[in-house]
């Protein structure tokens, strides 16, 4: 089962990783939608999340930190869930339609997330760790 958890755990930080390094190399493209938002502070806001995303997706595929890491991630989808989604402020049906997709899906993640974080904290099997996943190769 260690190798599911691998998986599992890489594929739900896939995500993070790519849109945390879009948050740090394409921030200038990202700056107009959020003021849009009114986010506080959008470049520093745009750059924060992106580190944030990077750092608790790492955290969580090696297994260091990784409560804290997912704990992280969780708060800053439900976060970014009501700034950024705000489906019921929308008007416009489309626009609705998209903000409710978005969304939800921040929510559905952040409970993965949470998931996790109640697992590591609750000293529950969360698959093995960066030291242990070396291990494998060197059999």
């Amino acid at each position: 089962m260690d190798i599911v958890m691998i998986i599992g755990r890489v594929l739900f930080a896939l995500v993070f990783v790519a849109n945390g390094l879009n948050h740090l190399t394409k921030a200038k493209s990202m700056e107009g939608y959020a003021q849009f938002k009114k986010v506080p502070m959008p470049m520093p806001s745009i750059y924060l999340s992106g580190v944030l995303m990077v750092l608790g997706a790492i955290s969580v595929v090696l297994g260091i930190y990784a409560d804290l890491g997912a704990l992280v991630l969780a708060i800053l989808l439900i976060l970014m869930a009501v700034k950024m989604h705000d489906f019921w402020a929308q008007t416009d049906q489309q626009a609705k339609q998209a903000e409710t997709a978005g969304f939800f899906k921040n929510i559905s993640m952040a409970g993965a997330a949470l998931v996790f974080f109640a697992t590591i904290a609750n000293d529950g099997e969360f698959g093995p760790t960066v030291g242990d996943m070396l291990s494998l190769f060197s059999k």
